[in-house]
């Protein structure tokens, strides 16, 4: 089982670290990190290197590709996106976490198929014909995403039980120590404190309108997203 795991400037690091731990317990897969060129990646304070050439990857079983800040500008990245289009046509599962199914989105990888991502930015994989779904890991065919950061732990244990069986990705939870308790119950809009909820969609709006609009992005893409 070959794992290819795209990174880019301005990934969300947890988004592909909390598939990777888990991905990297089965016994006879190849996980392999890789960005444009090899080039190291600065995410969330943290330099991952000795990255594969994405280029250079032939091809894959699985193809995950992780979210984060830095997610439409490698929408922007031809080299990029073209890359995502060429290894998902020998890829047997299409994969994300967070805002990595709005790029599988806008490579056209999810033309009406149902997908999730982080809360904020659900809504706008419809501007590249997906259907947003709410659900926290959601599977149509073999698309499997899901929903933001943390949710990809989830999401790993749900890809290794639909291509392994339920007891291998039972066993990796145990051996992980998976059994999340959070002490709040703030982690979705509709669960947090009304005050959390309130501040957090006013800035969650203000940051993604800036995202959107931000020019280095082609035109045409800022007028798509900006809904």
């Amino acid at each position: 089982m070959k794992i290819v795991i795209p990174i880019y400037p301005g990934v969300t690091q947890l988004d592909f670290t909390g598939p990777h731990q888990f991905f990297s317990r089965l016994p006879d897969a190849e996980v392999i990190v890789a960005s444009e060129g090899g080039a190291s990646i600065e995410a969330s304070g943290m330099v991952f290197s000795g990255l594969h050439d994405l280029s250079a990857v032939n091809d894959c079983d699985l193809l995950c590709v992780p979210g984060g800040n830095g997610c439409l500008l490698a929408i922007a990245s031809e080299v990029f996106m073209a890359q995502l289009i060429r290894l998902s046509k020998s890829a047997r599962y299409i994969t994300s976490v967070c805002t990595g199914s709005l790029i599988l989105a806008a490579a056209g990888l999810l033309e009406n198929k149902r997908a999730t991502s982080h809360w904020a930015w659900r809504e706008r994989l419809a501007c590249f014909g997906a259907i947003p779904d709410a659900g926290r890991v959601v599977k149509d065919g073999n698309i499997i995403t899901g929903a933001g950061v943390t949710a990809g732990i989830d999401f790993a244990l749900v890809v290794i039980a639909e291509i392994y069986g339920e007891e291998m990705a039972q066993r990796i939870q145990l051996g992980l120590e998976y059994s999340p308790a959070p002490p709040f119950a703030a982690g979705e809009p509709d669960t947090a404190p009304a005050d959390v909820a309130e501040h957090m969609r006013a800035q969650m709006v203000a940051s993604s309108a800036e995202r959107c609009s931000d020019p280095r992005l082609p035109l045409a893409l800022r007028q798509k997203l900006l809904i």
